[in-house]
């Protein structure tokens, strides 16, 4: 027969796990330790989106602010203020992950 072949093989990416089937299955402590680093794993990249989007966020802020008469003035130093707020947390954000991964 000739035509595409459905597949039930998932492909394997760079992020999927490779089991060694001949491995003993995993003890409970095993398990929880790599769960654990799974879990710091992922809070580690959202730490890293959050300090991405509070930097697009100050970038936008400072556009507003050095935007001129065409923006409302109290929006303007609102805008100033927030640009430098947020900048300073993403920073801040920065340097506290930094120290854990020491």
């Amino acid at each position: 027969m000739s035509g595409s072949k459905s597949s039930n093989v998932t492909p394997i990416t760079p992020e999927a796990e490779v089991y060694d089937l001949m491995r003993p299955p995993m003890n409970t402590a095993e398990r929880v330790r790599r769960l654990q680093a799974e879990a710091r794993a992922l809070a580690a990249e959202q730490i890293d989106q959050l300090e991405t989007a509070l930097l697009t966020a100050a970038k936008l802020a400072q556009e507003i602010a050095d935007g001129g008469d065409a923006y409302h003035i109290g929006a303007r130093e609102l805008a100033g203020r927030l640009a430098e707020d947020l900048a300073a947390k993403a920073e801040t954000l920065e340097a506290i992950t930094q120290r854990t991964l020491r």
